[in-house]
């Protein structure tokens, strides 16, 4: 089972594996046709206003990381990706320009933790 995170708007590698697109909105300057992508699981992102709250503030980091966790808890969705990652390489796609301080690291991270 490996787990990657990549920006939408990167091209389409041969390991990706499934390509899920793990946001609530869709990437700005997106096409439709030119997204490439096997589903997409809006509601595994963070809650609209946990999302904006947050605003990608690396000061809000820890608790945006905190709070995201939890709200994952009793997310049904997880339980689906979850499944998912467990055949296989998934590939979590976002559009945040930042790709240090996103939900889809966040997201990773507890696939790992609840898949190995």
């Amino acid at each position: 089972m490996t787990i990657r995170i990549k920006r939408v708007y990167e091209e389409p590698a041969e390991g990706d594996g499934e390509r899920i697109l793990v946001d609530r909105l869709w990437p700005r300057g997106m096409s439709r046709e030119k997204a490439i992508f096997s589903e997409w699981m809006k509601d595994v992102a963070p809650s609209t206003g946990l999302r904006k709250w947050f605003d990608h503030k690396p000061e809000r980091w820890a608790e945006f990381q905190a709070r995201y966790r939890q709200e994952l808890k009793d997310n049904p969705a997880l339980d689906d990706l979850r499944r998912r990652a467990t055949h296989g390489t998934v590939t979590l796609l976002y559009g945040s320009r930042n790709t240090d301080f996103n939900h889809a690291a966040v997201l990773a991270a507890v696939l790992k933790t609840t898949t190995d």
